[in-house]
Order: structure tokens, then C-alpha cells, then sequence
């Protein structure tokens, strides 16, 4: 395989060019950040994500964790990687300054994750529930809880997890049975079995912070009835050292399809000790701030897979020789040459390069909902981030999901073969769709809850946004192609939107796919478009993107229409097959 190249030109162009950075850095009060600063963070991180983390991951693939003796091994390497990246301040970049964060923008954050998530997606899982754990604890645990664990998660000494999935209660989460009784002293006996706890267990040292979803003695029937619980797998000593194993074990490790080095366990809770966080029977709220984080952090492992897939696959057409061009004349040619490898280059790369622009407006506005000054446009980021974090989950991860497999049809033959990696990245991409809640689930979330977030104030909001971009593109040439284009999408979009809010549970379900795709595709549209304005310049930057841009419009926003006349034709072919006739 080539060597991972880190996409810090990328970052640059969007930073200083499209996203406006430095004022909207300026508008929180954050003269410590700028663009260049964000740059050099950026260079720092791809280096170690190309140098260590990238050539642990063919090796971490084909050896994967094991269970010995009751103890997770994960691959030769790992311990080491992981004490090297949360030693470099990795682990702590946008942690809270009050517990040994540096409190970065969340923009290097989430480009950070893409960066590790292309170099070593079964890797970049310790970091990204250990961060996902903090920001739960942070949100709703006593001031207690905070002070003994949230220091110790950020500096990367000890990693979190989250515990939510029973084999009775997947989405459904009020059919879980796991228990949680009060032992008198403010601390709780925690019992039952956990599958699918991806890092539960592991050889790196240091404590693992369990965020476990249990139900309270009178608890009450159904999802009003669970409660959250912070359960080490070490507890303090007389000393307060973390040394007294906690009455929890691994009961095996899931053998999956794909991120292999990653241990997946199935965790059993023997009166484990553990300690409330958030209210009683309040604990789904408490876990939605880490699945909420940790949703964003999916959809950012699909775009990571995608850009790495896309350089292996460039790289390759670029040096396989088959095949004569047009000129009949011509010698053997690269298959980088033909126009159907072409296509799915450039379908990967829009998306990837689109996603990157989208990923990281919603990252602004994730800073902008915790620290604007104004408590007016806190809210309307909030709402915002909101809207967008299914569209970034399920979209991405779809997106990615299928760049990786036309990365792979690029290697021909050579793509099925383990020793080319690429089917490692279709194998990987995949659980990307599945889990954090499906990307049906994710579909219905956005249409159901999202379109009527303040009474469909949000997305009216969201559209009037897009609609006021996209008329200011005024310029002749590719940036008002791609602006016109994708205002023909938005009102498809628009148009889609109106009888979706407040729909019946079978229209909202039948069009809830098609319709996300559609929100994902109008607005990486806009995302093209910003960037087609902004590329003004003879450089070769500039040149690809106004390039990329016109592709997309011309090849990608076409399928809106398509998208638009499914959802337009309602749930009754869909919902009309009786259930015994499947």
C-alpha cells in the first residue's frame, strides 16, 4: 500500500478560503486560534496518523484482538501507538481547559478523527468513546465524578466506553434489562450483560470508564424508566489509588466482519460498583450526549475511509497499464486514462471533499452553540447541529461505504486480494452504517424529529442559509453553474419537506432513505458551490476544485430528481405487500 498523505492543503483552503475561520474564531473570542495555528496543529497530527498509526493497520486487521484468560490482547503495536498519540496531546485537543484539556476548536477535532479514522479506523475507536464518555460525564455527572474521572479521560490515561445494546434491546433501548440497585451509600450494584461494547476491554493500562444503561429497583416501564451509570473497571483503594477490580468481566469478543483490531466485547456487570449520572430515570438524555458526539464521530470514520480509499485507488491508476486510449494509435495506457475509472474516482473525491467542507461548518457551529456570547445564536447553532448530525451520520457513512467499494472495483481483480488493502476498507466502512443507531434510524430521526425541531423553524432556517449563499454566487462561469444547480435541488428539497412534516409513521418511513440522501446531497451542493466561489485562483487547487465542483453538479445533484419522485409517490407501494406474502 502507499503511504497515507495527510489532506492538510485541504484543510488550509477551507480554513482561510470558504469557512471563514479566523472571524468566526474572532466572533467567540478566541484570539489564541487562528488559521495558521489551526494548520500547523493539523500538519503535527497527519504526520503521526502516516508514520504510526497508518502502518499498524493491515498488521492490527489480520492479527485482531483476542481473549486470553479472561484478558483483551489487542495487535502488536497498539499499547504502544495509544500511549504515544494520548502523550502528544492528542487524546486531550478539545477538552475542557478545566480538567487538562487544551480546548482547540472542534474543527481540528473532528478533521483529527478523519486523519486517524483513514489511517486506522479500529485505532481511532479508543479515542473517540473515551471522548464521547467525557463529554457525558462533563454534561451531567456530580462535580465528584468529574473531578476523579474527567482529568484522567482526557489526558488519555484512562479510556471510556459506552454499554447500552442487550441481545433483547438493540434500538429499542426500553426493552433492556440490565439492573442497578443502591447499595445506601450514594454508589450502585450493577448487574447484567452488554454485547457490542466496542473498546470494552484492553492491554493498554490505565483504568476503562464504562457509561452503563441500567434500570433503578421502581423503575418505571419502557425508556422513562433507565438511568446511566459510571462503572470502572477499576476502583480506588484505601490509598485512592484505581486498584480493586471491579465484579466485571469479558465474556468473549464479537467476531465481526471487519475492524478487527478493535475489541468488541460482550461485557457481563456481576453487582458491579457504579455511580449515577444525570437523575434517575433520566439516563436516555444523559446518553444522548455521547451518542450524539459519537454520531458525528461515525459519519466522520465513513469520510475517513473514503479519502484513503480514493489515494490507494489514484495511486493505482496511475501505474496499471491497460487498455489503449481513443487513439487507437497509443500504446498501452493508465486505467487512470478511461473515463469509467474516471467516474468513480471523481465521485468518491466530490463526496470526500464535500464532506470535508460540510464536516467542518458543522464543527463551527458545535463551538458556536457552547461559547457564543449571545444566548440567541447558541440556540441557533444548537438547532443546527442538531439538524445536521443524522445527515452526517448516515450520509457519510452511506458515502463512504459505497467510495470504498468503487475504490475497490478500481483495483480490478487485485482489489478482492488482501495484500492491496482495499478490501479491509469495504470490510471496515461497513459497520459505519450499522452502528450508533442504523442509518434507517438516523433517516427517521431527521425526518420525524429534526424537520420539526421548533415547529420546523430549524430547517426553514437551514434553507434560507443555503438559499442566501447560493444567491450571492453571482460570478459567471462554473461557481453560478454549480449555485444554479443546486438551487434546483434545494427546492426539490423544499418541496419534499412540506408533507414530511408532522407525516403518518408509514409516509415518514417510506420516504425517510431517500429523503436524507436528498438533504445530504442539496447540501454538498452548497458546500461546492462555496468552495467553486472562493476558487479564484490559477493554482492547481483551484483549478481541481472548480473542476470537481462541475462534475458534481453535472453528475451527482442530477440524482435529486430521481430522489424527489420516490418520495413524492408516497408509502403505498411500499407498505402495500401483506406481511405473510415476504
Amino acid at each position: 500500500m502507499q503511504s497515507y498523505v495527510p489532506p492538510v492543503e485541504d484543510y488550509q483552503f477551507l480554513l482561510g478560503e470558504v469557512l471563514g475561520f479566523d472571524a468566526a474564531m474572532a466572533e467567540l473570542g478566541r484570539d489564541d486560534v487562528n488559521a495558521d495555528l489551526a494548520v500547523a496543529v493539523l500538519e503535527e497530527a497527519g504526520r503521526l496518523c502516516a508514520d504510526r498509526l497508518q502502518p499498524l493497520n493491515r498488521s492490527g486487521d489480520e492479527t485482531g484482538s483476542h481473549l486470553i484468560d479472561g484478558r483483551v490482547e489487542t495487535p502488536a503495536g497498539f499499547a504502544e501507538a495509544y500511549r504515544a498519540f494520548a502523550d502528544a496531546g492528542w487524546t486531550s485537543l478539545s477538552g475542557d481547559p478545566d480538567y487538562g484539556g487544551q480546548g482547540l476548536p472542534f474543527i481540528l477535532q473532528l478533521w483529527l478523527d478523519e486523519m486517524v479514522s483513514s489511517a486506522n479506523l479500529s485505532f481511532g475507536l479508543f479515542a473517540g468513546l473515551t471522548r464521547g464518555a467525557t463529554e457525558a460525564i462533563a454534561a451531567h455527572a456530580t462535580e465528584d465524578l468529574k473531578s476523579a474521572y474527567l482529568p484522567r479521560l482526557i489526558s488519555g490515561e484512562w479510556t471510556g466506553a459506552m454499554a447500552l445494546t442487550e441481545s433483547g434491546a438493540g434500538t429499542d433501548l426500553g426493552l433492556l434489562k440490565a439492573k442497578a440497585t443502591p447499595c445506601g451509600d450514594g454508589s450502585y450494584a450493577v448487574s447484567g450483560t452488554k454485547i457490542f461494547i466496542s473498546s470494552g476491554d484492553h492491554d493498554f493500562g490505565g483504568n476503562i470508564v464504562h457509561l452503563v444503561l441500567a434500570r433503578l429497583p421502581d423503575a418505571p416501564a419502557g425508556v422513562r424508566g433507565i438511568s446511566l451509570f459510571l462503572v470502572p473497571k477499576f476502583l480506588a483503594d484505601a490509598t485512592g489509588d484505581f486498584s480493586v477490580r471491579n465484579a466485571m468481566s469479558v465474556g468473549s469478543l464479537e467476531e465481526k466482519m471487519g475492524i478487527h483490531a478493535q475489541p468488541t466485547c460482550v461485557i457481563h456487570y456481576d453487582d458491579a460498583t457504579g455511580w449515577l449520572v444525570g437523575e434517575p430515570n433520566r439516563g436516555l438524555a444523559a446518553m444522548f450526549t455521547m451518542m450524539n458526539s459519537e454520531r458525528l464521530f461515525v459519519g466522520i470514520q465513513g469520510l475517513g475511509i473514503a479519502s484513503a480509499a480514493y489515494q490507494q485507488a489514484t495511486g493505482y491508476a496511475r501505474e496499471r497499464l491497460q487498455g489503449r486510449s481513443a487513439d487507437a494509435a497509443r500504446p498501452l495506457v493508465p486505467i487512470l486514462e478511461h473515463a469509467d475509472v474516471r467516474r468513480m474516482l471523481l465521485k468518491v473525491r466530490a463526496f470526500v471533499e464535500a464532506g470535508r467542507a460540510l464536516a467542518g461548518w458543522t464543527a463551527l457551529h458545535l463551538d458556536r452553540a457552547h461559547s457564543h456570547p449571545d444566548a440567541r445564536e447558541r440556540d441557533i447553532s444548537n438547532g443546527l447541529v442538531a439538524l445536521l448530525t443524522p445527515v452526517v451520520k448516515a450520509a457519510f457513512t452511506d458515502f463512504g461505504f459505497e467510495s470504498a467499494v468503487h475504490a475497490q472495483q478500481v483495483f480490478g481483480g487485485h482489489g478482492y486480494i488482501r495484500e492491496w488493502g482495499m478490501e479491509q476498507y469495504v470490510r471496515d466502512a461497513r459497520i459505519a452504517q450499522i452502528y450508533e443507531g442504523t442509518n434507517g434510524v438516523q433517516s427517521m430521526d431527521l425526518v420525524t424529529r429534526k424537520l420539526n425541531l421548533e415547529g420546523g423553524a430549524v430547517v426553514d432556517a437551514f434553507f434560507a442559509l443555503v438559499r442566501s449563499d447560493l444567491d450571492a454566487i453571482k460570478a459567471e462561469g462554473v461557481p453560478s453553474m454549480v449555485a444554479h444547480r443546486t438551487r434546483a435541488a434545494l427546492a426539490l428539497l423544499e418541496a419534499a419537506t412540506a408533507p414530511l412534516k408532522g407525516a403518518s409513521l408509514d409516509r415518514a418511513g417510506a420516504a425517510a432513505v431517500d429523503y436524507l440522501r436528498l438533504f445530504a446531497l442539496v447540501a454538498m451542493g452548497w458546500m461546492w458551490a462555496r468552495m467553486a466561489a472562493a476558487a479564484t485562483g490559477e493554482g492547481a487547487l483551484h483549478r481541481s476544485k472548480l473542476i470537481i465542483a462541475h462534475f458534481f453538479a453535472e453528475r451527482m445533484l442530477s440524482d435529486t430528481a430521481g430522489l424527489a419522485a420516490a418520495i413524492d409517490a408516497g408509502p403505498e407501494s411500499t407498505m402495500a405487500l401483506s406481511a405473510d406474502a415476504f
